[in-house]
Order: C-alpha cells, then structure tokens, then sequence
C-alpha cells in the first residue's frame, strides 16, 4: 500500500521501552494533551492490552466496543474505531484486552508487521486532518511492538532515571536496527526522555548524566519530575496539563512538546487550508 501521508500529514510516534512503569502511558498521554495545547490535532493509538492511556482519557470499558484490536485484527475501519475525548483536537484509538491474544491471532498473517502501518494509511484517516500520531505500545518487545515500529516515523523512549536503566536499552536499539533493516528502513530515534527525575536524589543524578554521556543528544533537554499532581492526573481520568496546568509536571511536558515541535513544526492541515481559502 502506498503512503498516504503526503504533504500536510501526520508524524507518527512510537512511545516505546519494554520495561514496565517507566512513565510510558503517562508520557503518551501527557504529551499528546501538550501537542494540543500548542495547536496540534492528536490521535493516540492504544496498544498496550492493560488500556491504561484510554482510561487516563477517560474512555471507559463498556465504551470501547470497537478498539485496536479490530483495527488489526478485523482490519476495521480507522474512522470507526477512533473515539473522540473530551480534549478538542485529541483523538483516542482505545485498547482492549483482547490485544493480549494478539500475538497468537496474528502469527499466521503474511503482512503480520504491517497491520497498524497500513490501518494508518486508510484513507479516512484524513478525515481527522491529524498533525501527530501517538502510539502507546505494551512493555514488551512483541508482535503489537514490532507493528508500532514499522508504522512509525520514529521512536520516542521514557528511560526512568534509577538504577539499571540504561541496561534495557540494548535490546530495544537492537529490535529497531532489525526493523530497519527488515521493514521501515526510515526509522529513527525520535530521543530519550527522562522520567520520574528527582533533582534532589544522587542516583538520579548519575543516571542523567551516565545517560547523556552514552546517548548524547538523544537525550531530549526536557526531563520529568516525580510530581504528585502527575501520578494522580490518571485516576481522574486527565492528563496533568488538565488537571493542574501550573504544576511541574504539567510544565516539563509542555516543555516536551516545545523541544520536539522546534525540530518537526505543526503544518498547516486541510482543514486550515479550506478555512483560509474561505477567509
């Protein structure tokens, strides 16, 4: 299947580390809400079978009667499966936890790797005139994974600043490199961000700076607190940007948002180029 994404077109982002409760859906939907607030419109793809960023969106269970799992398995339909939040601009293909057979209903497909790739190229995706494509992928290196990083332009990895963090890091470079190599030859690494940051702790603080200095400027400037107002965002069903805009965590996604919009700026979608031949 042909690409789609022409000129405008969304950048797709694989929000990615194998290990779990390193920030990864808090990042997803953090960021996404941060997109927004800077004049973004967002879809955020739900892969992992847990549907944790779906619930931090508000999108409950019972409401999810079409989720991720048809868009790969069934191939339903992108615009039947994407819900709208009660964010203005920000999307939601929710997860189920059907996602956690995935694996074994897909094995047998010949295009096993291409699923989500070519369900993001469907022609109604544009339908949602979309700047960023957000994709919340399970704490492990499996199938739904693999499929995140084909369809993908690029990674993005939280890396948890404690002790150990860096060690999971090999085997996630390594899957890419295959990637690359086997099917989406473009990819890259979008950077690093550090998560759960504590200023005041030493081990913190050498971890950033054992970080930097093997990963250099895949490092992302931007770091995460631990900030309370972000740990219970969730269980209100908001991002922090919402649920409290002035705290420092609300702030260190914005400042996120601004670092990776200064390298891939937000352009103009077909809707702002139908509003302004009107005008």
């Amino acid at each position: 299947m042909s690409d789609l994404f022409g000129n405008p077109g969304p950048r797709i982002l694989a929000v990615v580390n194998q290990k779990g409760g390193v920030g990864k859906t808090t990042t997803a939907i953090n960021l996404a809400a941060a997109f927004v607030e800077q004049g973004a419109r967002v879809l955020l793809v739900d892969l992992d079978p847990q549907g944790n960023a779906s619930t931090g969106l508000g999108i409950l269970p019972a409401d999810r009667k079409l989720s991720s799992f048809d868009l790969l398995v069934d191939e339903v339909a992108l615009s039947e499966v994407v819900k709208e939040t009660a964010y203005p601009g920000l999307y939601l293909c929710p997860a189920s936890s059907d996602l956690s057979s995935a694996d074994i209903e897909l094995v047998s497909r010949e295009k096993r790797s291409f699923l989500l790739h070519d369900a993001l190229r469907q022609p109604d995706i544009h339908e949602l005139d979309l700047n960023y494509v957000l994709i919340d992928c399970p704490p492990s290196l499996n199938l739904l994974t693999v499929n995140a990083l084909v369809a993908s332009h690029a990674v993005l990895v939280p890396l948890q600043t404690e002790f150990f963090a860096l060690e999971g890091l090999s085997q996630l470079m390594l899957t890419i490199r295959e990637v690359r190599q086997a099917a989406n030859p473009t990819l890259r690494i979008e950077g690093v961000v550090l998560t759960m940051h504590d200023l005041r702790n030493r081990l913190a603080q050498q971890v950033e700076k054992d970080a930097r200095e093997a990963l250099g400027d895949l490092v992302f400037h931007a770091t995460i607190p631990r900030n309370v107002r972000v740990s219970e965002a969730p269980s209100y069903a908001q991002p922090v940007l919402s649920y409290d805009g002035s705290s420092k965590g609300a702030e260190a996604y914005r400042a996120l948002a601004r670092e990776i919009l200064s390298r891939h700026p937000i352009k103009q979608t077909n809707k702002d180029l139908d509003h302004g031949k009107e005008d």
